[in-house]
């Protein structure tokens, strides 16, 4: 009787040390597959949709946002774009910067390319992400599809983009052709890169745009 009685007490012992192992079908347990991070509990009577939007709700990470900047300069200035998400508070978590400028800090391809193409680059330029050089501002915020489109042609155009040249080809041009494939209406290239930029904001986000103005360069 009592070898009887220690059986079912082994067996009992096994059966509830494998319910604590192992999770029970239909369930997934915190931080084991997902790396640590906890993923919604799903039974077999949980809705589908219910199961998606907590799958998506844990993707979201912020909103996306593009600037539209211009910035002073020992000359007139230059124009450019930033770019990347916000958290819920507005704050920037990572930005990313595109412009066209002369492939140089020398100031001779900055004055021959008055004349003749010179060569370019198409990312970040000296005091870009400086706040105190911040001449004009135009930020639109844009969802996850509308972001991806936008920097997939920003991409494309930087791919494309090897030549400077002040009256053409220049700092506005670059930003406008990002600006229209996104639907916008664009100013003249020729005009200063601050009034290009508050131009660009008053044309499509009208006079009271989410934006910022500084003193006249």
């Amino acid at each position: 009787m009592e070898s009887l009685m220690s059986g079912r007490l082994l067996f009992v012992t096994l059966l509830a040390l494998a319910t604590a192992v192992c999770p029970m079908r239909g369930e997934t347990r915190s931080g084991s597959a997902s790396g640590g991070v906890a993923v919604p509990t799903v039974s077999a009577t949980t809705p589908r949709n219910v199961v998606t939007a907590a799958a998506r709700h844990q993707q979201k990470v912020g909103r996306f946002f593009i600037e539209f900047r211009s910035r002073y300069a020992l000359s007139y200035g230059h124009t450019f774009v930033i770019f990347g998400r916000m958290g819920k508070a507005g704050n920037i978590i990572d930005r990313e910067v595109a412009g066209l400028h002369p492939a140089s800090n020398s100031a001779l391809p900055y004055i021959l390319g008055h004349y003749i193409p010179v060569p370019a680059e198409t990312g970040e330029s000296d005091g870009d992400l400086d706040d105190r050089y911040r001449s004009a501002s135009w930020r639109v915020t844009l969802n996850e599809q509308e972001y991806r489109e936008v920097v997939a042609y920003i991409r494309k155009l930087q791919a494309s983009s090897h030549l400077w040249q002040a009256t053409v080809s220049n700092c506005n041009a670059f930003v406008g052709k990002i600006a229209r494939s996104m639907g916008y209406k664009t100013p003249g290239v020729w005009l200063r890169p601050q009034q290009y930029v508050i131009k660009l904001r008053e044309m499509n986000g009208g006079p009271n745009a989410v934006g910022y103005t500084g003193p006249p360069g």
